[in-house]
């Protein structure tokens, strides 16, 4: 890993939780969560508290241990390379899947601003591939690069957020009676509760992110910590608040049915202009999101080299500090995944990519807060009943999330984790191969 100055401070990081979290989820979130009237609220509760307990074992973890390169080295550490492996390969497949959902999305709503594109739609697995580049492109040039990205983006698309809110908030001082006018009538229910929390799950994925570029951080064992708490709270403040104003607003059925649920909301409250402005804001939070996702998908790949899993050339830097093939490979994936959902709408890629997303990050969350247990045992973390009720809330709420998504994105999960396990033993039976030659006598005369 390259070993120059570290350029991710705590601004930078929590730029980069707040960027990834709040991409293109939060516009069609609302939509999702209709059908499940007072039951999205509860589900929300679920999921954040959840995602604040998992945010707060990662914390604790890049504490205790700032010399490992995020968590691939705590898995490691606590389980051995067999379930690091497994683990982070799950989650190594959802972040370069989840650019080519972001990709898709955002060309998604640049066809409703660019005639042409809407028109040629031959034209739209292209210009998703072009961002992916784009942003493959930035990576190249460094995290520095792509932190400033980042804190650009991160604060371009929390401005039409506040916009929303304060829309939300002259609705109810001019009419109150109409926030509880439009939720739907569905009883409080278990099942229920555990689908809206699952769908409002996709959008806080993303809590880990401080951790990945570990060794790109200054003083992680400070910063880290820090930079995760706040950007995790700021993002779900974010989603929750901007999330209810539709929810509330707008006639459940009518949501249920909506491509563009903020773009509706405006133009019932508004005018019918200012939908392309909510387009704009679409498109400022999914290139953010790209861009951090990149950066963050060419790292995992390259700590994962570093640990003797994936090829060494993996791992190589540039002058700028970046994994250069790591971030190539990533490109080429991304590009892969996006030409073959073109086979199915925008609407119906982008829902299947952001459930295998959520299917493949599950494992990661799972067996973050397993590790806590083990590495108490092995006396590498300080025993503490926050960090404890952390850890085990952790592992509670990934179980509920798989309970929640239902069978296909389960069975999703397991073929993806089960891929991981040829690679991983022809890697181990060609380390040995080569261990193996390396200690054998030359032939020859003694």
């Amino acid at each position: 890993m390259h070993a120059g100055p570290k350029p991710l401070g705590f601004w930078m990081c929590t730029a980069l939780i707040v960027g990834n979290m709040i991409g293109m989820g939060v516009f069609m979130l609302p939509a999702g969560l209709a059908p499940y009237g007072r039951n999205a609220f509860a589900g929300w509760a679920v999921t954040v508290l959840g995602c604040l307990f998992i945010a707060y074992v990662f914390a604790r973890l890049a504490r205790a241990m700032p010399q490992e390169d995020g968590p691939y080295g705590y898995c490691r550490r606590a389980f051995g390379n067999g379930v690091a492996f497994f683990t982070m390969w799950c989650y190594w497949v959802s972040i370069w899947v989840s650019n080519a959902a972001l990709a898709i999305g955002i060309v998604g709503y640049l066809a409703a601003l660019l005639p042409p594109l809407r028109a040629n739609p031959a034209l739209q697995p292209l210009a998703g591939m072009a961002l992916v580049w784009l942003f493959v492109l930035v990576s190249l040039r460094g995290a520095l690069a792509s932190g400033r990205v980042q804190l650009a983006s991160a604060a371009l698309k929390l401005l039409p957020m506040g916009a929303i809110v304060l829309l939300g908030a002259w609705v109810l001082a001019s009419d109150g009676a109409a926030f509880q006018a439009h939720l739907a009538p569905v009883p409080f229910s278990l099942d229920g509760t555990a689908a809206a929390g699952t769908i409002a799950l996709f959008a806080m994925l993303g809590v880990e992110c401080a951790a990945l570029p570990a060794t790109k951080v200054e003083q992680p064992e400070r910063t880290i910590p820090r930079a995760t708490m706040a950007g995790t709270l700021v993002a779900a403040a974010v989603y929750v608040s901007v999330s209810a104003v539709p929810l509330l607003l707008l006639p459940a059925p009518q949501l249920a049915a909506s491509d563009a649920p903020f773009v509706d909301l405006f133009q019932r409250y508004w005018d019918a202009g200012s939908g392309h402005w909510l387009a704009l804001a679409v498109i400022v939070s999914g290139l953010g999101a790209l861009n951090g996702w990149t950066m963050l998908a060419g790292e995992v790949t390259a700590s994962m080299a570093a640990h003797g899993v994936f090829p060494a050339r993996l791992k190589a830097a540039n002058r700028y500090g970046a994994p250069t093939w790591s971030l190539l490979l990533m490109g080429v994936l991304a590009s892969a995944m996006i030409g073959m959902n073109y086979t199915r709408s925008l609407a119906q890629g982008f829902t299947f990519l952001t459930m295998v997303v959520t299917a493949a990050s599950m494992p990661l969350y799972l067996v973050g807060g397993a590790a806590v247990f083990r590495l108490y045992r092995r006396g590498v973390l300080a025993r503490g009943w926050a960090l404890s009720l952390s850890a085990a809330m952790s592992c509670l709420f990934s179980l509920w999330a798989f309970y929640g998504m239902g069978r296909e994105a389960f069975w999703w999960g397991v073929a993806l984790g089960a891929l991981s396990l040829p690679v991983f033993w022809l890697r181990r039976w060609r380390q040995k191969s080569r261990a193996a030659a390396g200690s054998t006598p030359a032939a020859g005369p003694p």
